[in-house]
C-alpha cells in the first residue's frame, strides 16, 4: 500500500526519518515539530511529500505535529546554547563518578525540558545513579546518549585528510557503512591510515563517491584483457577510472610502450568489461 510522507532529519543527525505530513502542506527546509517515540522534537523537511510503500517502513509511521515558528526555531537555539555551557560542569560530575565515558555535547530539547547529553564509552556504562545526580543538580529531565566516533566527530567538527571540512560534518549523507572494497574500487591505498578519518573509521567521501566509481568500472576494460586501438592490439594495464582514460601496453620484439587513450578511443568486447 502505498503512503505519503516527508522525509525529516534532526540536529547533530545525518540520517533522514520519514513522518507522515498529516494532511500539512510542508516545504523543504521547514522546520516542523514531530511525533516521537521519546515525545515532540524539532527537525527539519529535507525531502518534500512523497509517497513509499507501507511496507518500506522500518517502523510505525508517526506524525507531523505542527510547523515550528521562527521564534520556536530561535529559542531552540538559545537553549542549546546554555545547555552547552554546562559542559564543563557535566565533566567534572562524571569524573567523580569514575565512570569510563567521554562527555562528548551537552545540548538541549526545543523545549528546554530536558538536558541531554552525548557521549562515549568502549564498554557498557551503568549510569543510573550518574543520571540522578545530574538531573539533582541542573533541576532538570536528563537523557545520556550514547553515540558513535562518527557522530563524535559529525557533533564537534573538524577538517579530513584532504584538508577539508569533514564529509559527515556538511550532511552529505548517510555513510554509517563504508567497506574496503569501496576503496579497492577506487584503487586507494589499503593503508588504514592513509583512508581513515578523525573518527578512526574509513572516510566517508569513500562512500560518497563510490557510486561514481561503480559506474566506471562497469564501462572500462579489465586491466590485462586486450583492446583494439588505431596503433593497433594492445593489453590493459591500468584505468583512470574517474577521467575514464585507459593505459594500452604494446608489445614489439623486446621492447614495450605504454600510451594513453579515452574510453572512445578503444574497442573491446563488452563481456571483458567490469
Amino acid at each position: 500500500m502505498q503512503i505519503n510522507v516527508v522525509g525529516v532529519k534532526f540536529k547533530n543527525s545525518n540520517h533522514v526519518y520519514s513522518f507522515s505530513p498529516n494532511g500539512l502542506k510542508l516545504k523543504k527546509g521547514d522546520y516542523v515539530i514531530v511525533q516521537t517515540e521519546k515525545g515532540e522534537d524539532l527537525g527539519v523537511i529535507v525531502k518534500e511529500e512523497y509517497q513509499t510503500n507501507h511496507e518500506d517502513l522500518v517502523s510505525a509511521l508517526k506524525n507531523v505535529v505542527k510547523v515550528a515558528s521562527p521564534e520556536m526555531v530561535k529559542k531552540a537555539e538559545e537553549y542549546d546554547k546554555k545547555a552547552a555551557e554546562h559542559t564543563q560542569k557535566v565533566k567534572e560530575i562524571v569524573k567523580s563518578f569514575n565512570l569510563d565515558m567521554k562527555v562528548v555535547k551537552v545540548e538541549a530539547n526545543f523545549d528546554n525540558s530536558k538536558l541531554i547529553i552525548n557521549f562515549t564509552a568502549e564498554n557498557r556504562v551503568d549510569f543510573r545513579d550518574l543520571v540522578k545526580k545530574l538531573a539533582e543538580v541542573f533541576k532538570t529531565r536528563v537523557e545520556l546518549r550514547q553515540i558513535g566516533s562518527r557522530d563524535e566527530v559529525r557533533m564537534l567538527g573538524g577538517f579530513g585528510p584532504c584538508g577539508k571540512i569533514c564529509c559527515c560534518v556538511q550532511n552529505f549523507g548517510e555513510f554509517d557503512h563504508v567497506s574496503m572494497k569501496m576503496a579497492k574500487n577506487q584503487n586507494l591505498s589499503l593503508n588504514p591510515n592513509s583512508i581513515s578519518g578523525l573518527c578512526g573509521k574509513l572516510m566517508c567521501c569513500i562512500a560518497y563517491e563510490n557510486p561514481t566509481y561503480q559506474e566506471s568500472i562497469k564501462l572500462m576494460p579489465k586491466v590485462n584483457s586486450e583492446v583494439k586501438t588505431k596503433d593497433g592490439v594492445g593489453v590493459v594495464v591500468y584505468n583512470d577510472l574517474l577521467n575514464r582514460k585507459v593505459d594500452v601496453k604494446f608489445v614489439k620484439g623486446d621492447e614495450s610502450e605504454i600510451k594513453t587513450y579515452s574510453l572512445e578511443e578503444i574497442k573491446f568486447n563488452k563481456e571483458q568489461s567490469n
